[in-house]
């Protein structure tokens, strides 16, 4: 007679999942605040130096503005977070989420008047860093290039041509920390 095999949830990728998890925690907590806990910590903009400040250009990749930009967010997110999260461990990934939130952060509050909240800088940084895991010494995988062209043209164009409120400035930063990231990984790799 065969073993009888249970099924069990695992917790497979645990910097994806708490990041997801946080991130729809902060989303709830908005709701019922009205937003103002999301302003005070999860959205950076120019404002005085402060503890809060702070809190915000970090926390800003955590905030969404709503249900809608959370799950588009969130869907390549939980995609892509597992694979990088094997493939390049989880303190790198945490530091990589830094480096994006920093960076984009203060683009945003050094160049823009705007608030900046939402993962997608982090998303788009996580879709190179894919594409980009392959590279290896003297070697530049065609689909990572191609991926670069189609998404940084794309964003270029969407910039120039429409006037939403969505930041592909952010995506673009993501986007190239991701292969500069990748490149950095890949050649401490190489070593």
């Amino acid at each position: 007679m065969a073993k009888e095999r249970k099924l069990a949830f695992t917790y497979n990728a645990p910097v994806t999942l708490t990041f997801a998890l946080i991130s729809f925690i902060v989303l709830v907590i908005g709701w019922i605040t009205g937003g103002k806990s999301t302003a005070l910590c999860f959205e950076v903009y120019r404002s005085p130096l402060s503890f809060f400040w702070f809190v915000r250009l970090f926390g800003h990749v955590l905030g969404h503005a709503s249900l809608t930009h959370f799950a588009g967010n969130m869907t390549l997110f939980l995609l892509l977070g597992p694979v990088l999260e094997e493939k390049y461990g989880h303190a790198i990934l945490i530091e990589a989420f830094c480096i994006v939130a920093v960076v984009s952060g203060l683009v945003n509050v050094i160049f823009f008047s705007t608030a900046l909240l939402g993962a997608s800088g982090i998303v788009f940084m996580m879709i190179i860093l894919v594409s980009a895991s392959d590279l290896r010494r003297g070697e530049i995988p065609i689909t990572m290039i191609l991926v670069m062209v189609i998404y940084l043209g794309s964003e270029l164009w969407t910039m120039v041509t429409s006037h939403d409120n969505v930041s592909q400035l952010t995506h673009i930063i993501g986007g190239l920390c991701g292969a500069l990231i990748g490149a950095l990984i890949n050649s401490r790799h190489e070593k």
